[in-house]
């Protein structure tokens, strides 16, 4: 089975639909399985004293503003819908509070996923396990006894998961990565591990898919220097198409650990054995 890459547009749309289609057409060119975006509700997700104090962004000067303009409604959302199926590819998303998870369900996307800063929001994880979909669950600044509790959730009720070593900086530095983590899940939990990076780079990702990894997330950006706090973490469009197709070399070079000797092989021994 191949590694499921998933393309995270998240929040990097920057509220423009436009953009958004751009984004998943650069997710399409470079040959990603899948778009990932995130929805929240901001009063159920952040304070009210939080989006009340000022900052500074295109929609305002409010916390509130700048998060509101980052949102999309379920009518973009329903757009977004169409536009992923006409170019025929997977999208779901990432929910960060239980009516968003709700509001989202109308859409029936193949896959779910658990950000690293939900993986103790138990009502949003039991939605989620109600639903049945494959989940992907990230595992950034948690505990290996605090993931064990949610895999053990997934694992009692019978939902298909898998998880995904993250760390939680953006960007991160290569040698933050710990990727030696995914075998230590792998062994710990007995289930299938993938990898989310936040590195600016490519090579820690192919790393990974060397360690067996079953899914790849990346954050994807047409330009990195644009408006918002995910950007500097993401790759563009031509880092995106080189990160795949290393991936899919890295795949097929890693073969069945059988040793096999080929014919071709076989023809240069013929001229290269001593002579005894």
């Amino acid at each position: 089975m191949s590694i499921i890459i998933t393309a995270e547009i998240g929040i990097n749309h920057n509220g423009d639909l436009n953009l958004a289609k751009k984004l998943i057409d650069s997710a399409v060119d470079a040959g990603a399985d899948a778009v990932k975006f995130q929805k929240r509700t901001l009063d159920l997700v952040y304070t009210k004293e939080l989006l009340d104090t000022e900052r500074e962004s295109p929609w305002g000067t409010t916390q509130r503003e700048q998060k509101q303009g980052l949102e999309f409604s379920t009518d973009q959302y329903s757009e977004v819908d169409k536009y992923c199926k006409d170019k025929n590819i997977q999208w779901f998303f990432s929910a960060w509070d239980t009516e968003s998870q709700l509001e989202m369900r109308q859409f029936n996307c193949s896959y779910n996923k658990i950000a690293s800063a939900m993986l103790t929001h138990s009502d949003l994880i039991d939605l989620i396990i109600d639903e049945k979909k494959h989940t992907f669950i990230s595992t950034g600044m948690h505990s290996l006894e605090e993931i064990g509790e949610v895999v053990d959730k997934f694992k009692t009720k019978n939902c298909p998961f898998e998880l995904m070593h993250t760390v939680s900086t953006y960007p991160m530095k290569d040698e933050d990565a710990n990727l030696l983590m995914i075998n230590s899940l792998r062994d710990t939990f007995k289930c299938n591990v993938g990898y989310s990076g936040h590195e600016n780079g490519r090579a820690v990702s192919v790393a990974a898919a060397a360690l067996g990894i079953t899914s790849l997330e990346r954050h994807i950006t047409l330009d990195r220097s644009m408006y918002g706090s995910d950007q500097s973490a993401s790759l563009e469009p031509d880092g995106l198409k080189f990160l795949i197709r290393y991936i899919r070399s890295v795949e097929s070079a890693m073969g069945t650990g059988k040793k096999v000797i080929l014919d071709e092989e076989k023809i240069i021994r013929s001229k290269l054995a001593p002579i005894l």
